[in-house]
């Protein structure tokens, strides 16, 4: 149970750094967008990836406390 702050302070300056570059990037390079008319649809495939692959790592070291 001596873990459980380091672990969620470790979580947490992953997801302020991962916010702070999502904020400046906006969209990465492999997003989808279409613009017809008036109608946009955008659809981040990368962004997706990038998070499923972030969010895979963060439970891998949580699993590892277990």
């Amino acid at each position: 149970m001596s873990d459980l702050p380091k672990m969620m302070m470790v979580m947490g300056a992953l997801l302020l750094i991962v916010g702070f570059f999502l904020q400046f990037i906006g969209k990465l390079p492999g997003d989808i967008v279409f613009k017809k008319g008036n109608t946009t649809f955008y659809f981040p495939i990368v962004t997706s990836i990038v998070i499923s692959v972030i969010l895979s790592l963060i439970f891998l070291v949580i699993g590892r406390f277990k």
